[in-house]
């Protein structure tokens, strides 16, 4: 089992099963609805603890909620704490209509503060952080690692959070003291605040996965300067933290990154309103998870065309696959997990044991389903059968019409007919 990390710039080789393996993936701040770019980081991370069940793992999937942000307090002032609880609400909606339901842990900002404060402490105690007016910040320059995970050069990063009484401008807050229009905060040594952003995830991690895990997930965008905060922070304790980076492409909307601030966004509720699970993870299928994936209603539309294509190979008779076939599979998705590898070769299987197998991996066992037609349609098919029969063949093609306006398709077969939903 190999996985691309962006640590080691190269394919890491897991440990045998049954590990464990801990995987902790970054998941949203919650202020509005989430786009479906949000989507992607949380099916990828599902689809790989899956395969790695499938494979003989023992899995824990960890997935963070932020609840405690600059975008929660300007997105409702004054209420910032209930907007988050709402929003929250709409992730664990939206994502729960994939039908996944994989996530072990769903920790939350707002419920972690104790691990939070013990964490800066300890920094501050081993000389790693310094307070400044209530606020506390992680001296970047002791860390001589700093910009290994993002390839960025320590003297160069650059500036977070501005603050002319910082010692260095490139030094991140751990802690941020209480400030006038956030209504929510907490008692610390350094007076009432809120944490810092990258601090948060480092004490969940840890809490729920301990100091050393093998896999942190999160967009691409996160790497500078969210996780190459996190693993300073985090290492500067002693500890190896996470081993292996996993840091998906972004999903991109005619070849433009998906943004609130440019506005080209769509909802995950949005898309499956519209598309349907299974047509949308059969899109995010479609692209190696770290690679960008465009967005459009001509790649929506191929997805659920692949979709309606594997449906129709379990309206007709199994054929034997390959004595290799699933041993093909395995290996394309062994090797840094190929989804578009594995995709192509579920498109040349008829064998339905096989093929069930490989979409149940991916949450998609409903295209196995058999679909069955309403009683109405049936007696159509029958009359039409009794009137070939009879070489009534106008009142056939008649009943033929029928069927096909009410939506469906009949095929004849030796045991009589098939009846089929019409695209």
């Amino acid at each position: 089992m190999r996985l691309y990390s962006t640590l080691a710039r190269d394919l890491v080789e897991l440990p045998a099963a049954p590990g464990p393996i801990g995987m902790y993936v970054c998941g949203p701040t919650v202020y509005a609805r989430a786009h479906i770019g949000n989507a992607r980081p949380y099916v990828l991370a599902v689809w790989y603890k899956r395969w790695l069940r499938e494979r003989g793992y023992d899995v824990t999937l960890v997935h963070n909620i932020t609840d405690v942000n600059d975008k929660i307090y300007e997105a409702a002032p004054g209420a910032s704490a209930e907007r988050a609880r709402l929003a929250t609400e709409w992730y664990l909606e939206d994502t729960g209509r994939f039908g996944l339901d994989e996530v072990d842990f769903w920790p939350k900002v707002t419920e972690s503060m104790d691990e939070i404060v013990a964490f800066i402490a300890d920094l501050v105690e081993r000389g790693f952080a310094y307070e400044v007016d209530g606020d506390v910040y992680f001296r970047v320059a002791r860390w001589a690692e700093y910009g290994r995970l993002s390839g960025q050069k320590p003297d160069q990063a650059e500036e977070q959070e501005p603050n002319p009484r910082k010692e260095d401008p490139r030094d991140f807050a751990l802690w941020k003291a209480n400030k006038p229009g956030e209504d929510t905060f907490w008692p610390s040594p350094w007076g009432d605040g809120r944490p810092g952003w990258h601090i948060e995830c480092s004490a969940m991690a840890e809490k729920l996965l301990g100091p050393v895990f093998e896999i942190h997930g999160g967009g691409l965008d996160l790497v500078f300067p969210h996780h190459e905060n996190e693993l300073a922070q985090s290492r500067a304790r002693g500890y190896e933290f996470a081993k292996v980076w996993m840091h998906n492409g972004m999903l991109r909307f005619t070849g433009e990154k998906m943004s609130k601030s440019i506005g080209n966004v769509e909802t995950i509720a949005e898309v499956l309103d519209r598309w349907g699970r299974d047509t949308v993870l059969l899109f995010f299928m479609t692209a190696h998870w770290r690679s960008p994936i465009d967005f459009s209603d001509d790649r929506m539309a191929d997805a659920q065309a692949r979709a309606e294509g594997l449906r129709e190979v379990f309206r007709n008779r199994s054929e034997p696959a390959p004595p290799d076939a699933w041993e093909r599979f395995q290996a394309v998705l062994d090797d840094d997990f190929s989804t578009p590898a594995a995709l192509a070769l579920m498109h040349e299987w008829r064998d339905h044991q096989l093929l069930r197998r490989a979409l149940d991996v991916f949450g998609l066992s409903g295209l196995a389903r058999e679909e069955e037609a309403p009683s109405e349609v049936h007696a159509l098919a029958a009359g039409r059968l009794e009137a070939r029969a009879a070489k009534d063949f106008a009142r056939a093609d008649e009943l033929r019409e029928q069927i096909e306006a009410a939506g469906w398709e009949v095929r004849d077969d030796s045991g009589g007919y098939r009846l089929v939903p019409r695209q």
